[in-house]
């Protein structure tokens, strides 16, 4: 079997593949049959390796392909960047999902800390302290699987768990890894024949999986730019305005949470709900500036992970710098963005603003009039004594038609003039008049 602790590699014969491969066995030899040509890894022992990146095959078609086969075994999926990035870097998000007779008993995350999911589920039947009084030094069945599994088996073991609860979160920790999978754009995977875990546990069909987990990718996808990631965590913006919208109960729940550091893929657990689900209640108040997200912190040393939600395709988008101390605009202007395929950096501080605007260089600069400590007029006439910015788009943002102020606004070098509110349409005619034709063909994938 893989090496799942150290996860260590061993030399493989690569192959490609195509999405209408179909498994079959003949004369007691297990091949692959494909319109392409397949070099095969045969061992003595039967258990064959299939090894590619997912440019040449999706994770969709790989699951189909090991439940078409009804095969037994272990896949193992690392995200990264660049084809030419070395499987298994030690940097990289990575998953194994086990199977056996073509369905899946099992699936892990190794970002995560080897128990903390573990812990995170327990939370949900109130047995998160009782981890601690297991050992995997006891049991036969804890000391040959996945560490992980081992300590499931153990709870149950000694009647903490029940089977049917086990059960309930085995079946969300597949959701959550196929949820995952099913978001990858980039990286490789290694399926080998064998052993999985045994004894298993409970068993799930693919298919009914595959369908179920691609929904709520789509729906997840809804939430963007408000939430961008399930490691995100919420952190609250104006606390007494959220705690007059809110039960008190419910209010003192995200005061823990955000103290706690709880990411979107916690309260999930937490709660037995899904990631658009537990989205779509926090997605009000973040879009009125209330909660925010942020991402998680991790040490200047270590580069970030590569994830599921860093491997799109490389593409060159408009990038928008909004300055407004109004959050409510300024969040609705950077969704409306966002959605057209703008990449949108929204600021409510001027002052912020300018600090990171020479860092950003962006293609065009939305900036609201009336704001405190610095107005727009002030920010325009700036940015214009900048070679940086003589040339860039600004335009200038107010709930006031006057004339005087679309002069004054002209004088200080603004570029044109939007009157608050305006609609959708007003403000992507406005700016597609200003940025250049192939940055709109470039965010064509959106």
């Amino acid at each position: 079997m893989i090496d799942r602790s150290s996860r260590s590699i061993f030399t493989l014969t690569q192959f490609s593949v195509t999405v209408d491969l179909l498994a079959s066995e003949s004369l007691g030899r297990f091949y692959w049959s494909s319109k392409e040509v397949v070099k095969l890894n045969y061992r003595k022992s039967i258990r064959l390796i299939m090894q590619g990146n997912l440019g040449e095959i999706d994770i969709r078609s790989i699951l189909q392909l090991i439940e078409l086969g009804q095969r037994t075994g272990e896949l193992f999926v690392e995200a990264y960047q660049s084809p030419s990035q070395t499987l298994v870097s030690g940097e990289n998000a990575c998953w194994f999902v086990f199977f056996v007779n073509g369905q899946i008993v099992y699936a892990v995350d190794k970002s995560y800390g080897q128990l903390k999911r573990l812990r995170d589920y327990l939370r949900r039947f109130n047995l998160a302290d009782q981890i601690q009084f297991v050992s995997l030094d006891h049991g036969v069945i804890s000391t040959t699987n996945d560490p992980e599994y081992g300590y499931l088996w153990l709870l149950l073991e000694k009647n903490i768990l029940t089977p049917v609860q086990a059960r309930n979160i085995i079946r969300s920790m597949v959701q959550e890894v196929l949820f995952d999978l099913l978001s990858l754009w980039q990286g490789a995977f290694i399926f080998e024949m064998g052993t999985a875990l045994d004894p298993p546990l409970t068993a799930f069909e693919i298919s009914p999986f595959i369908l179920q987990m691609a929904k709520q990718v789509q729906e997840w996808k809804q939430f963007h730019p408000f939430v961008q990631s399930p490691d995100q965590m919420i952190a609250i913006a104006d606390q007494p305005k959220l705690a007059s919208v809110l039960s008190e109960k419910l209010y003192q729940r995200l005061i823990t949470w955000a103290k706690n550091k709880s990411s979107l893929r916690q309260l999930s657990r937490y709660l037995h709900r899904d990631l658009p689900m537990v989205a779509r209640s926090l997605a009000p108040y973040i879009e009125r500036g209330l909660l925010f997200m942020i991402d998680p912190p991790r040490p200047v040393s270590q580069p970030k992970p590569i994830s599921p939600w860093d491997t799109y395709p490389s593409i060159t988008l408009p990038q928008v710098v909004c300055i407004d101390d109004e959050r409510t605009v300024g969040k609705q202007t950077e969704l409306i963005l966002s959605r057209q395929g703008y990449v949108v950096s929204y600021f409510n501080d001027p002052l912020e603003a300018l600090q990171q605007l020479f860092q950003l260089k962006p293609d065009l600069i939305l900036c609201d009039i009336s704001m405190p400590k610095l107005d727009g007029y002030e920010i325009c006439a700036m940015l214009r004594h900048s070679i940086v910015f003589r040339q860039t788009p600004i335009i200038m943002l107010t709930g006031k038609d006057a004339f005087m102020d679309r002069v004054r606004a002209h004088l200080v070098g603004a570029t044109d003039y939007l009157t608050k509110p305006f609609s959708e349409g007003e403000l992507l005619l406005l700016l597609e008049s200003y940025l250049p034709v192939q940055h709109r063909a470039n965010a064509s994938y959106f």
